[in-house]
């Protein structure tokens, strides 16, 4: 139960890092967002707050955001009873399609036809008198109570996604990943901050009967080149020890402002099935603000590259051992959040960042696959039609589905039979 609940907050808020990367740019470029969502599944709460419902649900999934546009705007089928709210100029400014679901005041109207699009109308027939159809005309701002009770505005043309500038919907589709890539520094940042100092050059304790001690090096030494390799920073040190392939290396210490050298036969360790070699001591951690805030942006960055570089490896050679699902995702969370908190820190801003990187492959689909075909709008100078961005999009999905049922059972494979 413990892993399940600790997947669900790393999943959680890795979905709503993202979609609020999607929400806050999309009202900052005029684009209405109808609802912006806490969690999934049935409705717990609703409110509405400068022509966005916000809505908190009760499955702990992420979120979701819920942008005006084609697939997306009000719409009221001919023959469904409806409750209309008039202002005081008799314009619709509630209409109540919930079926009782969220009751409201108003003139019962069964609907002829609606166009809550472009024309803003609604034509039907006032308590059911079928002898006189009537024409009511709807507030730009008009909210629509939808079948499960959820309020939210109509969605006239001109506040959906598609009419908004080219530049507006590439930063509307390219902030949900930049939202997780920021979040992966945050948290690394985080991370370096309540972790133990990285360790430095200089000796804090030397392992017992291993060969630094036998050498004699002791603590407080700071260790300066290894076979006349400068030492700049520990990480060096593996790096210099990796190319001994065990034969002794000559190491330099700084003693009391004073060099001393000594021959050491590093000890050889298998380490996740590889051998790494070791001259056994602890290096004295650096603890400084400055420190920590260097490491935890140099984490970020190389994890960043790194990614990168994976990304491009998959493409050159495909394998699903090198993708992870939700069932692969769920088994590492529970690894990593045995090995303590700032392990899994350390694996949320990764994962997050990984995350962002991903979602900006261009394959229909994903945020990428969005991106590409707004840079094609940007280069045609004109919209893509509907029903061609359509096919591409049913495209995306087919693949996209296809793919993660392919991974997910290589996960289930992999971490729960094999």
């Amino acid at each position: 139960m413990k892993g399940i609940l600790i997947f669900l907050v790393v999943f959680g808020i890795l979905v709503f890092v993202h979609e609020f990367g999607h929400f806050i740019v999309a009202k900052k470029c005029g684009i209405l967002v109808r609802e912006f969502s806490i969690g999934m599944g049935p409705k717990l709460f609703q409110k509405m707050r400068a022509k966005t419902t916000y809505t908190i649900r009760w499955l702990p999934l992420g979120g979701y955001v819920r942008l005006a546009g084609p697939d997306d705007a009000a719409k009221i089928d001919p023959g469904t009873t409806v409750v209309l709210q008039l202002d005081k100029h008799n314009k619709v400014k509630r209409i109540d399609a919930s079926g009782s679901q969220m009751p409201i005041e108003g003139v019962p109207v069964q609907v002829n036809s609606a166009d809550l699009v472009d024309d803003l109308v609604i034509q039907g027939y006032e308590n059911g008198d079928e002898d006189q159809l009537k024409t009511y005309h709807v507030d730009h701002d008009a909210t629509i109570i939808e079948q499960n009770g959820t309020e939210l505005l109509i969605a006239p043309r001109d506040t959906q996604f598609q009419e908004a500038s080219v530049g507006k919907k590439l930063a509307t589709n390219f902030a949900g990943p930049f939202m997780n890539i920021v979040l992966g520094f945050v948290v690394f940042i985080i991370w370096s901050l309540v972790a133990p100092g990285a360790p430095t050059t200089t000796v804090g304790s030397t392992i017992a009967n291993q060969p630094a001690q036998v050498a004699g090096i002791k603590a407080n030494d700071q260790i300066i080149a290894i076979n006349n390799k400068k030492i700049n920073n520990f990480n060096q040190i593996a790096v210099e020890l990796a190319k001994s392939n065990g034969k002794k290396v000559e190491v330099i210490v700084k003693r009391n402002n004073k060099t001393k050298d000594f021959s050491v036969k590093p000890k050889a360790k298998k380490i996740d099935g590889q051998k790494i070699y070791q001259l056994g001591f602890y290096g004295k951690p650096d603890n400084s603000l400055g420190a920590k805030l260097q490491r935890g942006w140099t984490t970020s960055v190389n994890t960043t590259a790194l990614i990168f570089n994976a990304v491009g490896n998959l493409f050159k050679h495909f394998s699903l051992n090198k993708l992870s699902g939700p069932v692969g995702i769920y088994s590492q969370t529970v690894q990593v959040s045995n090995m303590g908190f700032t392990y899994l820190l350390a694996f949320l801003a990764m994962i997050s960042i990984n995350l962002g990187i991903v979602n900006l492959i261009p394959i229909p689909g994903l945020d990428g696959g969005k991106l590409l075909l707004n840079l094609v709008q940007l280069i045609i100078g004109r919209p893509i039609p509907e029903d061609k961005e359509a096919i591409v999009d049913v495209i995306g999905v087919v693949i996209l589905l296809a793919l993660i049922i392919a991974v997910t059972g290589n996960d289930i494979y992999r971490y729960f039979i094999k």
